[in-house]
């Protein structure tokens, strides 16, 4: 692996935030050309701090993709995740404040009485404008959602369809300062190729599993090992409860199957090699409210 940032001339890095489920790593992954971020339409999928890291054309972007802010957290893991995304706000060159167009909420108005505490440029990122149907609905909607503040600039896309994202693009390389590069060049982001695939079997847990359960589930990597060209991953699944392991599990272990298929062939597309993939379950009552818990099973503040 190379390790040459000599060719990079501008370089900075590029906060996304927002509420819970309005997008960002849905951005950030279009932003990069490649997936790197889970994504679901359930709230709390992006659980960590990561970054993803594009050079091009004598440039490097570092984007820090953020759990949403939540108001009021009441368990230690969204208090851990709250923590993650107040520190991705910290000494930025930008921040990315991705809402919706038509749903602003108190937890949207939480995030900004944050940013307005800050120097930092803010970029308004509206998000969902296909969902839009009547065009001239859309400007009105624009104008009264800029108003909440000063804004650098304001940038309606759509992330999920990729509309108007290269114009969002450019405003971020434009705003990038002189540097060197910050990652060697062909660095994609900050995270181990462990971390990733737990994410990976945890992001297909979160679609299969009804409305609450995903956030009694997480993740851990047992075996990460290349056997001459074969990649063996055990992926230990942790809930709460007993009766949520029958569940992961379901009947005749189909779910947790289709579970194990599915995160195989992402993993095998981002790690360029055939994958053997196994999955248990167990249960590890309370992780999600420990502290103790949370930090063994990788939840720590490294920021």
């Amino acid at each position: 692996m190379t390790t040459d940032t000599g060719s990079i001339h501008h370089s900075g890095f590029i906060s996304i935030v927002g509420r819970p489920n309005v997008g960002k790593s849905t951005l950030m992954n279009h932003l990069l050309g490649q997936k790197i971020s889970i994504t679901s339409n359930k709230p709390q999928t992006t659980r960590h701090r990561i970054l993803g890291i594009k050079t091009e054309a004598g440039k490097q972007v570092v984007y820090i993709d953020t759990p949403g802010l939540h108001l009021n957290p009441k368990s230690a893991m969204n208090r851990y995740m709250n923590r993650a995304a107040s520190s991705g706000m910290d000494a930025v060159d930008l921040v990315l404040f991705v809402v919706e167009v038509n749903h602003w909420t108190e937890e949207d108005a939480n995030v900004l009485t944050r940013l307005k505490q800050q120097a930092t440029p803010v970029v308004l990122v509206v998000n969902k404008v296909d969902h839009v149907k009547d065009k001239e609905e859309l400007l009105p909607l624009l104008q009264k959602l800029s108003a909440h503040m000063d804004f650098a600039a304001v940038v309606p896309l759509s992330a999920l369809k990729g509309q108007n994202v290269a114009q969002l693009e450019k405003l971020v390389f434009d705003a990038l300062p002189e540097g060197e590069g910050i990652f060697p060049d062909d660095y994609i982001t900050d995270r181990s190729e462990r971390f990733l695939a737990a994410e990976m079997v945890r992001e297909k847990l979160i679609r299969s599993l009804g409305q609450e359960l995903p956030y009694a589930t997480t993740v851990e990597i047992e075996q990460f090992k290349d056997d001459n060209g074969l990649l063996r991953i055990s992926a230990l699944i942790w809930v709460e409860r007993q009766s949520q392991k029958k569940i992961v599990i379901g009947k005749g272990g189909e779910r947790l199957k289709q579970v194990g298929q599915q995160a195989r062939m992402d993993m095998e597309k981002l790690f360029g090699q055939k994958v053997f993939l196994q999955c248990w379950v167990k249960v590890k009552e309370g992780w999600s409210d420990n502290e103790r818990l949370l930090n063994s099973l990788g939840y720590k503040d490294e920021f």
